[in-house]
């Protein structure tokens, strides 16, 4: 028996990285994954990686209203509602100030800021209640580095998302927290450098964490379990840093 047997969870930028690692997890716990993104064929291999009896994948980019729109058909399809939503597609890269244009404004704003915001609104009808809303945030949100002007602003948008909703959906006790990633070793770094520098890059990242290595994807998805299930029910309007102790010592 999984803690979230017979549940159903929407997991936004599901085909990858925390996104997928969190869906095979919940999945794994019992509940019945809906995976979305943009990229069909990383949400056909989730599905592949998941097993079609327990995910469906529905392409759509949360920036686009009409796409969320047909993941929540899906979803309605199914005729069981939403008891766990992971709000967790995001974009973000480093832009110093004096080059922020208003193309990479409002593709950051317009992703995770106003698309978090449209995944939640919309999936309102759907949530049973006592439904778990999970937000990713960011370590970025409160240490100002440099040249995160656009994406540390998001993310603080999104940790202040987690703050109000609780308050505006505790009558339905649909309990809103938030999650804060250090850096996690998702396979992206390799993905943007060659391999020597992308190794050099991930062993300054680990240099400066507590724990001396970045984070793994499943260590966010178990986190995001304990989130999801009844483990966690007097946590609301919470933040937690699963960060290797970056932010905390």
């Amino acid at each position: 028996m999984g803690r979230l047997d017979g549940k159903t969870a929407v997991i936004t930028g599901g085909g990858t990285g925390i996104g997928l690692a969190t869906a095979q997890r919940l999945a794994a716990e019992g509940a019945h994954v809906f995976v979305t993104g943009r990229r069909e064929a990383q949400l056909d291999a989730a599905v592949e990686s998941i097993g079609a009896a327990a995910a469906t994948a529905v392409v759509a980019d949360i920036s686009k209203l009409n796409d969320l729109d047909r993941l929540y058909d899906a979803v309605r399809t199914r005729g069981r509602g939403i008891d766990v939503l992971f709000a967790n597609a995001a974009i973000g890269w480093a832009v110093p100030l004096e080059n922020i244009t208003e193309e990479h404004f409002d593709q950051t704003f317009g992703v995770n800021v106003r698309g978090t915001l449209f995944t939640v609104q919309k999936a309102l009808p759907l949530l049973n209640d006592g439904a778990s809303v999970v937000l990713n945030a960011s370590t970025a949100l409160d240490k100002g580095d440099e040249a995160f002007t656009t994406y540390a602003a998001s993310k603080a948008a999104v940790r202040s998302f987690a703050r109000t909703w609780s308050n505006e959906l505790r009558s339905r006790r649909i309990r809103v927290n938030a999650i804060s990633p250090g850096p996690i070793d998702t396979g992206a770094v390799e993905s943007l450098f060659d391999a020597e520098e992308a190794a050099s890059i991930k062993a300054s990242q680990a240099a400066r964490l507590p724990v001396g290595r970045m984070g793994r994807s499943e260590e966010v998805a178990a986190v995001l379990a304990f989130l999801a299930s009844d483990d966690s029910t007097f946590l609301l309007g919470a933040n937690l840093f699963v960060d290797g102790g970056e932010r905390q010592i």
